[in-house]
């Protein structure tokens, strides 16, 4: 069976393209007044829903035997969490000749965000990597941010992130942990009726965060940040984030090498170790810093759909490497994750796993 490939030529994601309509919408009718109260309720509600359906999806045995690598899964927490959060601090000597200082709040919160799930099993499975180790490290990366994300932000952030408390940290441990925590207790129920119908609910997924961004770029339409930013500024921003990117997809594929972690774990960690989750992080965002929630969301939101980009073209290149085509499922640490991945599995995986890096959080 043919595997499929990315498209040479780059458009930009459907999604991406379906959040600058949302950005739009805010900016030519933002929610106001009741209306603003509506669309912010509907917002918490909509991302507790969204966290409930990912704990009802996990499973809890999977993760467990996920355990087993450690080595692995902690190499990307450490990726996650502790290399990009030093990265984003060194940028601050950019302010204010290169970013803004609402600009470089939004930049540093970027670093602090989880790994994404969905586009690292892609391009690992792309680039036949170790797909298991992915799915768990994303995972892990995932719960962990719930706590870590807003404990760094308090840390690092302080008073520009929308003056953090305990208050903020509680919000976010009711809107995400708690309804995933609910997930995971009633997946045995809901379980199977989430896996039949994975299609409808992603149309779920994606319409939250929609609603989470409409709901913060209208407030700050309302509170007129926007006229903050100007074009020299936001290529400035881009030009930094291609850096960030740049530095740790080669941080992440070299250290991998240097730990002595074979190619198809190198794959697993260069691409669940140099991600930022969106889904994870706008809803954060809009906890930590209320009105201005938009601004600081931008930075995310550039570096989600280059992350995209550059991760196709290495995981398209990555494919095609000699290792790759013959030895990658016999090296060590290839099988870590979820034990052997027969090449049925392997096929299926890459099926179902190309076509999920464009709906990527």
């Amino acid at each position: 069976m043919k595997r499929p490939s990315w498209p040479s030529w780059m458009p930009i994601d459907p999604y991406i393209a379906a959040l600058l309509g949302t950005v739009g919408l805010a900016a030519l009718l933002p929610a106001r007044d009741t209306a603003a109260d509506v669309a912010s309720g509907a917002s918490t509600t909509a991302v507790a829903l969204l966290f409930f359906l990912y704990g009802a999806r996990l499973s809890t045995r999977e993760a467990l035997e996920g355990l087993r690598h450690w080595r692995l899964h902690l190499a990307v927490l450490l990726c996650t969490f502790t290399l990009f959060p030093l990265l984003g601090l060194a940028a601050e000597g950019l302010v204010p000749y290169v970013l803004t200082p609402a600009l470089y709040s939004g930049f540093l919160f970027l670093t602090l965000v989880p790994s994404t799930i969905q586009s690292s099993i892609a391009f690992t499975s792309m680039a036949r990597g170790n797909v298991p180790a992915a799915i768990c490290a994303g995972s892990f990366s995932s719960l962990a941010g719930i706590v870590l994300t807003p404990l760094l932000a308090a840390g690092l952030l302080g008073h520009s992130a929308g003056g953090f408390s305990a208050d903020s940290l509680l919000k976010i441990v009711l809107q995400l942990l708690v309804p995933f925590l609910a997930g995971q207790f009633l997946r045995r129920w809901v379980g199977p009726f989430v896996a039949r119908h994975k299609r409808v609910l992603g149309l779920v997924d994606r319409g939250s965060i929609l609603l989470v961004v409409y709901t913060a770029f209208s407030q700050g339409m309302v509170q007129g940040i926007w006229h903050q930013v100007s074009p020299a500024r936001l290529g400035a921003l881009l030009g930094v984030e291609a850096v960030l990117l740049t530095v740790m997809l080669t941080l992440t594929w070299y250290g991998a090498k240097w730990l002595g972690f074979g190619r198809a774990d190198r794959v697993a960690i260069q691409f669940a170790g140099s991600k930022k989750s969106l889904a994870a992080g706008l809803p954060m965002a809009s906890v930590l810093f209320g009105a201005e929630a938009s601004l600081a969301v931008l930075p995310l939101m550039l570096f989600h759909q280059m992350q995209l980009m550059v991760g196709a073209v290495i995981a398209k290149r990555r494919s095609r490497e000699p290792a790759a085509l013959g030895t990658a499922d016999e090296e060590p640490g290839a099988t870590a994750a979820a034990g052997p991945v027969s090449p049925p599995a392997r096929t299926a995986a890459t099926r179902t796993a190309a076509g999920t890096a464009r709906r990527s959080g």
